[in-house]
């Protein structure tokens, strides 16, 4: 069997979306019972640009247009998490051991209808806009550090 450290992590931007109030978009996934919310992210496909990527994740998962988006800024490194042990090899076919990822944050320019959850392929069952700091407390427990991470790293931008 192979050992989780070993596994590589899977290339992956996110996406932190802010209203004008600089309240944070955050969804419900639908293939999660817990009561867990989180910002849009996923892999970055290969040679794709990983602020391309987040902006293709947002379309794909709040139904936001890119002319809706205004980019702010780039988390100036890589962030990473890994994988609790009883998640490894259920995920992801078992290839990697967690994620890598690019963060960006986008002001939000269009009004709640432009949201639209119910995508051709949709990951959230409900959104609502949160205050930055509950983030760390509404995301599954192995994500804590990261969103920490990246309320640390768009910190001049939240408050």
């Amino acid at each position: 069997m192979t050992s989780p450290s070993s596994l590589p992590y899977r290339p992956c931007a996110g996406a932190m979306m802010i209203n004008r109030e600089r309240r944070v978009f955050v969804g419900q996934r639908i293939d999660n019972v817990l009561e867990a919310w989180q910002m849009p992210q996923g892999g970055i496909d290969p040679g794709e640009d990983a602020r391309a990527a987040a902006i293709r994740e947002l379309g794909e998962e709040t139904g936001v247009a890119p002319e809706h988006l205004e980019f702010v800024a780039e988390a100036p490194e890589e962030l990473t998490y890994d994988l609790p042990p009883e998640l490894i090899g259920k995920v992801w076919k078992g290839k990697y051991r967690g994620q890598r990822q690019r963060w960006f944050l986008f002001r939000f320019t269009g009004a709640d209808s432009d949201i639209d959850i119910a995508t051709p392929h949709p990951e959230f069952r409900a959104w609502r806009w949160a205050d930055p700091a509950d983030l760390p407390e509404m995301i599954v427990p192995f994500k804590r550090a990261l969103y920490e991470q990246i309320l640390h790293a768009f910190a001049d931008h939240l408050g």
